[in-house]
This record gives C-alpha cells, structure tokens and sequence, in this order.
C-alpha cells in the first residue's frame, strides 16, 4: 500500500490459515514491483516469524512490527524487553541487575537456541513479578536474535507508523467491500479466486489513478 494515494502495490490471496509465512514473499514482490533495493515493511503481529524476518532482512527489506511474545505479558509478568542482552559478555541483565549466564544450547527443528538464568531467583524481591518457575526465569535466545532486537528498536522508534498502517489498510478492503460492493468471491478455488482479487485491485487502482490525476492525464 503507497502511503501518500492509496495504491496497492502488491497482492496475493492464500489459503493458509496463518500470516506469518508470507511476509518475505509479499515483500520481495513489492520491491520487484516498486524497482528498489531497500524498502521498510510494516506489518502486524500476525506476520511475526523469525526466519521470514531475517529473510527480509538480508533482501534489504526493513520491517517495523510488533513482536508476537505475549506470554509473559498476559500472565501479569516481565516480559522478556525487560531483559537486557549484553554481547560483550554473552549475558542478560534482569529488572533485579542479576546475570544470567549462558547455560547450554539446543537445536530445535532447523533453529539453534541458547539458554540463560541466574541462581540468584529464589531470594529476589522481584521474583513474584518475574516467573511462577520455583528455580529460576529461563531466557530462552534465538542464534539470530539480533535481528529481532533490531526490530525491536524500530518499533519503539516508529510507534507514528505503526498506527499510520492501522488507518492505511482499512481504505482499499473498504472501498472495494462497500463502494464496489464486492463483499464475497464469486469463484471457486484458489487460482481463480486470485484472479478475481487481482482483477478487483486493478480497478481499485485504476479508479484511485483518475481521481489524482483526471481522466484526460
């Protein structure tokens, strides 16, 4: 979606269930389409996944989005941007100011992890606030972690684009739903479903294109 008229860039319709597979093949599109070799992508929490956010990453694509992690947050606890990771030693720092050493890595599917805590748990003050775990808060590190750190960071410094994308995306579903009153798919089965929503967004741009310039440019 171009911010300053409205027009999609780029479209695709899928049948999975989930979002957070297509980030980079959306956003490959879009750069093709658009002739650049970096673009900045922002997208919801739908479309967090660590490896299509390090893909994007290395085709020069830079996503702004919020991190999916919300486990600890709904059971009232630190979450884990409370933890602060210390490269130079390979460590985290807690809300307390303990370490948490590195403990031992594992390889879980395709992906490595790495594993921090700290034996200092059971008599910190901040405990009721930190786990439920009797032990210890376990931290659990992506190999390629950095990459979500950066996102992180440009999500808190990019909270006006965030809520700019919220407003921008509604505009095209909603004037092709309610002004081209096209509110269900007509085909069956995915290519022509494709077909139909690719036609759809043709005339949605092709109508946003004579109401910037004019019918005669």
């Amino acid at each position: 979606m171009d911010r300053k008229y409205h027009l999609i860039v780029e479209q695709d319709v899928t049948n999975e269930g989930l979002d957070n597979h297509q980030l980079f093949s959306m956003a490959q599109k879009a750069q093709e389409m658009l002739g650049q070799n970096e673009l900045q992508v922002v997208a919801d929490m739908g479309y967090y996944n660590h490896e299509e956010l390090k893909r994007c990453e290395e085709a020069g694509s830079r996503r702004t989005s919020p991190n999916a992690g919300l486990e600890e947050h709904r059971a009232g606890l630190f979450g884990k941007e409370k933890f602060v990771y210390e490269a130079d030693g390979d460590c985290y720092r807690c809300p307390a100011k303990e370490r948490l050493d590195f403990r031992f890595e594992t390889q879980e599917g395709d992906k490595k992890f790495r594993y921090y805590w700290t034996n200092a748990c059971p008599g910190c003050a901040l405990k009721a606030q930190c786990t439920t775990d009797p032990r210890f808060h376990r931290i659990k590190r992506w190999e390629h972690e950095a990459v979500l750190e950066r996102i992180e960071q440009r999500v808190k410094a990019n909270t006006v684009i965030l809520k700019l994308r919220q407003q921008l995306v509604e505009h095209p579903f909603g004037t092709i739903k309610f002004w081209n009153d096209q509110r269900h798919f007509l085909m069956r089965g995915l290519e022509k479903v494709k077909a139909e929503f690719s036609l759809s967004t043709l005339a949605y741009d092709i109508k946003r294109a004579l109401n910037i310039v004019g019918s005669e440019a």
